[in-house]
């Protein structure tokens, strides 16, 4: 059986950067509120002047990933798209991103698992080039958040959070021992759904029926989170989905030389860091510029990390999500 590892990668964020003073034209708030509670100084959002959408974002980190790893779009045998906020209801983003790139008639796969959504899709493609089906498939995670946020006090719990942005990795076919992707673990947890979630328009609940009730009470299709609750649940499977990686491959918290958890909370990441006592060194964190941008959080973060200099030949990487479903799980790599 083959083995995958990471080849390329790439990043984009928009231009635009709003900070949390910026919020306050909208909102009752304060950099000091915002810092205190999320670790965030400020976000980047589409400007809605410019051609920026969830799958052309994901476009831009694609052909970065790509020039990467030294192939070319005909190369790339698969796709696999993660996002909560496609461009449209139907059809998903990978097809777009198929389309954008001018790449052969490939299949497209969209991963609608939110905060976990790149750790679900690279653990897909793994299977894939494990199995000899693939040699090499893009994984993307692109968000944009700020189109659908409700700027206003009532809504800042959430929105003073989320930001946009786009990551992607080339995972290609390894035939190297111990190399690339060791394991991957997925869990969920529906009952606890409704937490975090945006519950309309849906099927249950369509656009006519929204515009006919007329009710500006109704906060259906604005984001909704328990962040309390939210955050209680992470920090547990945070630190479940890392000690079940490391147990997998015998390994001990002293062994991981990065951890890139899925940017939530700054205070979130703290928390796990200080619980397994790792260095600053180890833990790489860029939410105070990001934001939350869910499925793209991890691969923007992992991006920069390696472009820093802080991911090195032979380090162990542990990538880490938890977020909406409530779904979370984690990736155990030897880079």
């Amino acid at each position: 059986m083959y083995s995958s590892k990471i080849t390329g990668l790439g990043y984009y964020v928009p231009e635009n950067v709003v900070t949390n003073n910026d919020l306050t034209q909208w909102m009752e708030t304060s950099d000091e509120w915002i810092q205190e509670r999320t670790g965030i100084k400020e976000r980047r959002w589409i400007d809605p002047k410019t051609e920026d959408t969830t799958a052309v974002m994901g476009a831009k980190a694609a052909r970065i990933a790509i020039e990467r790893a030294g192939l070319t779009k005909d190369d790339i045998d698969f796709i696999v798209f993660a996002t909560l906020s496609p461009d449209m209801y139907f059809p998903g983003g990978g097809v777009q991103i198929q389309d954008m790139l001018d790449m052969p008639t490939i299949g497209a796969l969209d991963v609608r698992n939110q905060c976990s959504g790149f750790i679900y899709s690279l653990s897909v493609a793994d299977q894939f080039i494990k199995t000899g089906m693939y040699k090499n498939i893009l994984v993307i995670g692109s968000e944009n958040h700020s189109g659908g946020l409700e700027r206003s006090t009532r809504g800042r719990g959430v929105t003073v959070i989320f930001g946009d942005g786009a990551g992607a990795a080339v995972l290609s076919r390894c035939e190297e021992e111990g190399k690339g992707i060791l394991s991957s673990h997925l869990h969920s947890e529906g009952k606890h759904a409704e937490e975090l979630a945006l519950m309309g328009p849906s099927t249950n609940r369509w656009v006519p029926e929204i515009i006919e009730a007329n009710d500006p009470d109704d906060t259906s299709y604005f984001p909704h989170m328990n962040g309390q609750f939210v955050f209680k649940h992470a920090v547990v499977r945070f630190s479940e989905a890392i000690i079940e990686g490391l147990q997998a491959n015998g390994l001990q918290k002293d062994d991981i030389d990065m951890l890139i958890p899925h940017q939530a909370n700054l205070r979130i990441a703290q928390f796990i860091q200080k619980k397994f006592e790792l260095a600053n060194d180890k833990v790489y964190n860029n939410i105070m510029r990001y934001g939350n941008t869910t499925a793209a959080s991890i691969i923007i973060a992992l991006t920069e990390a390696w472009e820093e200099g802080k991911i090195k030949d032979n380090d162990l990487v542990v990538l880490a999500a938890f977020g909406s479903g409530f779904t979370w799980g984690s990736v155990v790599i030897r880079w």
